[in-house]
């Protein structure tokens, strides 16, 4: 028994698939097998994998038959579909809005041909009988995670947008489309059954990244090599993108490797995977604190970590920039990274239209001492421990790490040596250390910038770049399982301590 359909009526569902097994809604809540079963195996089946329900009740109104299915699986161990967040979810059609936003373009693609300004689609576990809308009911399935889905659209000023989803109970499937939903469940079962042939893995990890964008933390071999660390222990990856937020309740953990920001989608999946209690790199509170460089400058100032001298900006203390730190000077948008949105004022004139450019998007800016090095540190950090120490160098004639142009399109990058971490200078380390431990146990990569003076540290970023032929020169396929090692020690942790 490890997929149970359940139903309000199992005559509403004539589906026979061998390792299927349908079940009334009432039984599922008060027959005492379903939770000693539950109980006896912890939410495993005989086999030892995972139950899967999936809800198909008619309603899923709060404390209703079809809420109490999801409630319940949940706290028997099986893995329901929908989660009962995901019904919450249904319940509130500004939150429905907010999760379908990134399917838009889709959208409008789609439906663009359609006569008149009201449309609605029936989805079968993503599917619909009509040709051209399985695109979108894929996403709406990876999104909503509800089997059954009932989706209308609205148009206005020649723009199409959602205006309702609600669940479809198995007794309301029109006749005209019962052999097709049958069908439609049955192929995605088969195809669930084929892939459960071999033993399953241990654990699933998903891995976001974004196919498209031009400066990822990982580059395509270092993912691979993740993957194949991963499955050394036993953990299924599956890279995800941003379309697949809905899914995430059905991993163990989620390692973020696409550039990430507040006011972003990157940040709703990891405050998704938060809640969810997944074994998460990056997490939302390493995302915020260090996507803020007032945020960073004022934490470092506290605890005596050396920074160069910096002032915060705001518009009426512009005057004291060139005073209190001289010329050449760095200003530094909050939220800058990769060479973006960081800036160098090298003659008085420059000073007021640059700092008046940053102070549109932001009441405070960075504005710092300008220290010239050949190279800065980074030091790679995580769960409290250094994982690996590269120099980041200047591309000739340029005084950042990336050279762009006044489009911001890069030109030029400054080579990466890594170093070993017995031939890195200590203080280095040390610093490096201190600091990421004010943020937490997350992953970081802490820059530094090394001078006759002393050591100080520029910036910690979440998120930091693991780039195969980079930051692993020293450390090879060890650095990707170490990594590894650390989502495995955390996934099993979590499990220990919800038992």
């Amino acid at each position: 028994m490890n997929i149970l359909i359940i139903v309000d009526k199992p005559e509403d569902w004539p589906l026979q698939i061998p390792g299927v097994t349908v079940v009334g809604s009432q039984a599922y809540l008060t027959d005492p097998f379903f939770a000693t079963q539950a109980e006896s195996n912890r939410g495993m089946s005989a086999a030892g994998q995972a139950v899967k329900v999936f809800n198909l009740c008619k309603s899923y109104r709060y404390q209703g038959s079809g809420y109490y299915v999801s409630l319940l699986a949940e706290a028997r161990g099986h893995k329901p579909v929908p989660k009962v967040g995901a019904i919450e979810d249904l319940h509130s059609r500004n939150l429905v809005r907010h999760l379908t936003e990134d399917l838009e373009d889709l959208v409008q693609s789609v439906l663009a041909p359609l006569p008149g300004d009201d449309f609605q689609l029936a989805f079968y576990f993503g599917r619909n009988p009509l040709t051209g809308y399985d695109s979108l009911g894929h996403q709406f399935f990876s999104l909503l995670q509800v089997p059954l889905l009932v989706v209308r659209f609205e148009r206005h000023r020649n723009q199409w947008s959602l205006h309702s989803a609600r669940p479809l109970g198995a007794s309301e499937i029109p006749v005209e489309h019962q052999a097709f939903a049958i069908l439609a469940a049955t192929t995605y079962f088969n195809g669930r059954m084929q892939q459960s042939r071999k033993p399953p893995p241990r654990h699933d990890l998903a891995i976001l990244c974004n196919p498209d964008e031009s400066e990822p933390p990982s580059n395509a071999e270092a993912l691979q090599k993740f993957r194949q660390a991963a499955e050394k222990l036993d953990m299924h990856v599956d890279f995800i993108t941003r379309a697949d937020i809905g899914r995430l309740a059905h991993f163990d953990a989620l390692f973020i490797r696409e550039t990430t920001f507040v006011n972003h989608y990157t940040y709703r999946f990891s405050r998704l995977a938060f809640a969810e209690r997944l074994a998460l790199v990056d997490d939302p509170d390493s995302i915020l604190k260090c996507n803020n460089k007032v945020y960073l400058a004022e934490l470092l100032a506290l605890h005596k970590v050396p920074i160069p001298k910096t002032l915060l900006i705001h518009r009426d203390n512009i005057d004291q920039v060139i005073p209190e730190l001289g010329l050449p000077c760095v200003l530094k948008q909050p939220d800058s990274s990769f060479s973006r949105g960081v800036v160098k004022v090298e003659a008085e004139s420059e000073l007021l239209p640059k700092v008046t450019e940053l102070l549109a998007k932001s009441v405070l800016v960075i504005a710092q001492q300008w220290l010239p090095t050949e190279f800065d540190w980074r030091v790679g950090i995580l769960g409290r421990k250094v994982l690996f120490v590269a120099k980041y160098f200047f591309p000739a004639g340029h005084w950042q790490i990336i050279e762009r142009d006044e489009q911001r399109h890069k030109l030029r990058e400054g080579a990466t040596l890594a170093v070993p971490l017995d031939e890195a200078p200590q203080d280095v380390v040390n610093i490096a250390l201190k600091s990421a431990n004010l943020i937490g146990d997350g992953f970081y990569g802490v820059d530094i910038k090394q001078t006759n003076d002393g050591c100080y540290v520029m910036e910690i970023n979440d998120n930091p770049n693991v780039d195969a032929g980079n930051e692993d020169a020293v450390l090879g396929d060890a650095l990707y399982e170490e990594i590894m090692r650390v989502f495995l020690r955390r996934i099993e942790a979590a499990r220990r301590s919800s038992r």
